[in-house]
């Protein structure tokens, strides 16, 4: 049967970035000027004030001390706390399609292939920038790829479920070469006055080139050995956005990123743990196979607690590589950030898996082994 293997992978980084100590001072500039405005209310006793956010508060909370965005100034700025990116004209190529360029032609470099050789480009993230036309067809058009592209949403996901996507086909005998672009801008769905999450998300954009195993031989690659998927209802992750709202006399101040942050953690690790694991059973593998796990970025403490339940032990970052330190949370884009910087040492015959877990709730596992399947 034919397998699909991983060749390549690439990474667009946006140019500014923010640490802790800046993204506080800016919250508790508005925060002040916040709780000046409503002093009155507050020593009437009919407001609570607003509180401090600090860099021992967000460290301790996730493990995230800075991360790159597309535009940090506006988010710098007091008075505005988003980014400001202007929209382009409909002749200009979209923000999204110019990041998952710059991830598309690093990883189509790295093997070596041209564009008009793909049979499929997948972009897949937690949000586009419009529903139609695809950002997916606009990059093929800007690549000069070939065969056909659309769009996809799962949330944090988005990437494990369109690498499985792409597995499927390839095995099936349908497609030969499939990538697969994660261009996330989650600094735009952030609510950064929001003092429990104003310091969770970044951007990045990252793409996965997936072959069928008889045209990389002679190339090094990882063998997909597998994935697993799976999905379960939860409010607990939520963004309301959407193409409805401008319907409703409601201003519900629910159309950016929320979530239940201790509920997510309770109910989201064991299930990702037993995915994992159940996922490593069916391809007679245990914990102890597995060389390296690219978790989802989202939270040191979810990503340490969910390794140590797989492995059945302590994990060493040597293991379970950490990137959220530097990028924060990028959705979908996270774990493959860290498979491509944390890949290269891995011997011929290494067993690692790549897990995304979000909104959904929703999860996905791809199991790799470098080189081929046996």
């Amino acid at each position: 049967m034919t397998q699909a293997v991983i060749t390549a992978t690439g990474l667009f980084t946006p140019p500014e970035s923010i640490d802790n100590a800046a993204l506080v001072a800016s919250f508790n500039t508005w925060v002040d000027a916040e709780n000046a405005r409503h002093a009155e209310a507050i020593a009437r006793g009919e407001r609570e004030p607003l509180a401090h956010s600090s860099e021992a508060f967000i460290l301790k909370a996730s493990g995230i001390e800075s991360r790159y965005v597309m535009e940090a100034s506006g988010i710098l700025d007091p008075a505005r706390m988003r980014p400001r990116i202007e929209e382009r004209d409909n002749a200009a190529l979209s923000l999204q399609a110019e990041m998952g360029l710059a991830a598309a032609r690093q990883a189509l470099e790295q093997a070596a292939i041209r564009a008009d050789q793909l049979d499929l480009i997948i972009v897949a993230c937690s949000n586009l920038q419009r529903p139609y036309p695809a950002v997916a067809v606009e990059l093929q058009a800007a690549l000069g790829a070939g065969g056909y592209a659309f769009d996809m949403n799962v949330a944090c996901s988005s990437a494990t479920f369109a690498i499985d996507m792409a597995t499927n086909a390839i095995r099936a005998g349908s497609l030969e070469r499939v990538l697969v672009v994660n261009p996330e801008i989650c600094s735009a769905h952030l609510d950064f006055r929001d003092r429990d999450s104003h310091f969770i998300f970044g951007d990045a954009c990252t793409a996965v080139l997936l072959e069928a195993d008889h045209l990389a031989r002679e190339r090094e690659h990882f063998t997909v050995l597998g994935t697993r998927l799976t999905t379960r209802f939860s409010n607990a992750i939520r963004n309301n956005f959407g193409f409805l709202n401008r319907l409703a006399d409601s201003s519900a101040d629910d159309k950016l990123f929320v979530q239940e942050g201790r509920k997510v953690f309770k109910e989201v690790c064991p299930m990702v743990a037993e995915l994992i694991l159940e996922h490593l059973e069916s391809q007679s593998l245990t914990g102890e196979s597995v060389t390296r796990l690219w978790l989802h970025q989202a939270n040191r403490h979810m990503n340490d607690l969910i390794a140590r339940r797989v492995l059945g032990r302590e994990v060493s970052e040597h293991e379970a590589p950490i990137i959220l330190d530097r990028y924060a949370n990028t959705s979908s884009a996270g774990s493959i950030i860290a498979l491509h910087l944390h890949r290269d040492d891995l011997e011929e015959g290494d067993v690692g898996v790549v897990c995304s877990f979000g909104a959904g709730y929703s999860a996905g596992s791809v199991i790799l082994r470098k080189g081929n399947a046996c």
